[in-house]
């Protein structure tokens, strides 16, 4: 037990916000469920939060196909595929525009514009929460008809606590942008090269601080119901994005070595109240949606050829209309 839990604290020191940060902002979004929300979810608070750092764990060499799976799933370098008129909003078709585009690049520049190195962090998120809201609609189903749920529940837990995952993932600015361990390219601000400021930032100034997660739920927004829960994904990514100059600025400043440096230390619990919050509204609109009855038809299945979207390259058609990129 203790060889896993060492395994599993080198693997988020290496990847991501750590335990303590992760850990955060699942319990942050359990904690702010609304009333009307999925409350049961409140008594696996503990199990949501020990999932958050779990995906991290399926980066390993060691199981080398999981690997290639997993890795473009924490990352969203939209400096890479900054030639995409919009974001497609199936996965299949995101891998097919790249590869579109990657043709028409310098064999250098081409080397860059692959699944890997542009990330699928939007439909890692999309994907968990849809896998969620079908739980929810079991869950529902089961209820009425007075059967145990404590099963389902813990599916549920389960789906959540890896959500939060990638919604805490995307909401540090690094996540987001092909600096994200070092700087890339033209650095006219002479900002650091060196990879290691991804984790002085995200974990080690998080323990200099002694990160509450307290601290991080009082700064989550007020609940809300997200109309496009695909747009809200890609929005969170854009706006984490924006921060990425000051991540690197405080880091010239030596910030993330002075555990009293207010403006690091407010950055910090800014983006993990901003990935807590979308975790907890995502799980909200989850819940609300898995009231709806779905209507099937020929039009809305994704799968088959005589949707008006399919697309014979993917044998699918996309959920929707591809969401225009922001400049």
């Amino acid at each position: 037990m203790r060889r896993t839990i060492l395994l599993l604290l080198a693997l988020a020191n290496a990847y991501s916000w750590g335990i303590r940060g992760h850990n955060a902002v699942n319990r942050s979004a359990v904690q702010t469920l609304p009333a009307d929300g999925p409350v049961f979810l409140k008594a696996h608070e503990d199990w949501i939060a020990y999932l958050a750092i779990i995906p991290d764990s399926w980066r390993s060499p060691s199981e080398p196909a999981l690997k290639i799976l997993e890795d473009p799933n924490h990352g969203w370098f939209k400096e890479q595929f900054a030639m995409l008129p919009a974001i497609p909003r199936s996965r299949y078709e995101f891998v097919l525009a790249l590869y579109e585009a990657q043709k028409k690049q310098s064999a250098e520049a081409g080397n860059q514009t692959n699944v890997r190195w542009t990330g699928t962090l939007p439909y890692a998120a999309q994907e968990n929460f849809e896998r969620m809201r079908a739980a929810m609609r079991r869950y529902r189903a089961m209820k009425s008809g007075g059967q145990d749920t404590k099963f389902v529940e813990l599916e549920i837990a389960q789906y959540m606590g890896r959500l939060g995952h990638y919604t805490a993932d995307g909401a540090q600015p690094l996540h987001d942008t092909i600096h994200h361990d070092g700087w890339s390219g033209p650095n006219p601000k002479d900002f650091t090269r060196e990879p290691r400021i991804h984790g002085r930032m995200e974990s080690q100034f998080v323990d200099l601080i002694e990160l509450k997660t307290e601290n991080v739920r009082k700064q989550v927004a007020e609940p809300k119901r997200l109309k496009d829960p695909f747009v809200a994904i890609l929005d969170h990514l854009d706006t984490a994005a924006t921060f990425v100059d000051e991540v690197y600025a405080l880091d010239k400043a030596g910030a993330w070595a002075d555990k009293d440096h207010k403006r690091a230390s407010e950055l910090v619990h800014e983006r993990l109240a901003a990935g807590a919050a979308l975790l907890r509204d995502l799980t909200y609109t989850a819940w609300l949606e898995s009231d709806t009855p779905f209507n099937f038809t020929r039009g809305n299945n994704p799968i088959d050829p005589k949707n008006p979207n399919y697309n014979p390259a993917t044998g699918s058609a996309p959920p929707g209309p591809a969401v225009p990129q922001k400049k």
